[in-house]
């Protein structure tokens, strides 16, 4: 019950830091850590519903905060707009490649932690592309698609750095911890 009670305020202080990191003014676009806390989530949380809820939370949690800012006139980024559900469903998406990962180990962690970005990369600016309002609006053409990625490649770049340092912060610490504090100490 103790444990119950200290993993899930591990959880909530994970989430509202990861907010806070996500609305920091200047921040380097697409440098946040919601997608690594999406693949530690489906990795390490045993109850999928919380596996799920930690992006997801952590992401409308700084997206209350970015509309709040909005609308004080402190940021020019909206917390809600057209199309927002998107990110949720791809955000829940990404939460299932850690759900891939059977065994914790450098090279699968370090593996998810390119593919989720590459495929958030991937298929949110299709979305993008798609959508009659959102974005640049690029031509629906072969020649618009490409604009659209290369619009992307800075956030994409970002993405795969955050997602790779803050994966190495979530399993290091969470391996670290499981390893060096939670098993049983000798007898001297």
């Amino acid at each position: 019950m103790k444990s119950d009670k200290s993993l899930l305020l591990t959880l909530l202080l994970l989430i509202v830091i990861a907010a806070l990191y996500r609305v920091i003014p200047d921040r380097a676009p697409g440098f946040a850590p919601q997608l690594a806390m999406a693949i530690f989530g489906g990795a390490v949380i045993k109850n999928k519903k919380w596996a799920f809820a930690l992006p997801l939370l952590s992401m409308f949690l700084s997206d209350i905060m970015y509309q709040l800012f909005y609308s004080l006139g402190w940021t020019i980024i909206p917390g809600f707009y057209q199309g927002q559900i998107t990110n949720y469903i791809l955000f829940a998406l990404l939460t299932i490649i850690g759900f891939s990962i059977r065994k914790l180990n450098v090279l699968n962690i370090a593996l998810a932690s390119v593919a989720a970005p590459t495929i958030y990369f991937l298929l949110s600016n299709f979305m993008v592309w798609l959508s009659p309002t959102a974005g640049l609006q690029r031509p629906k053409n072969l020649g618009g698609l490409v604009q659209t990625f290369t619009d992307g490649l800075p956030f994409y770049r970002n993405s795969v750095l955050a997602t790779l340092i803050f994966s190495t912060v979530l399993f290091g610490g969470y391996l670290l911890f499981r390893n060096y504090f939670t098993k049983p100490k000798l007898a001297a």
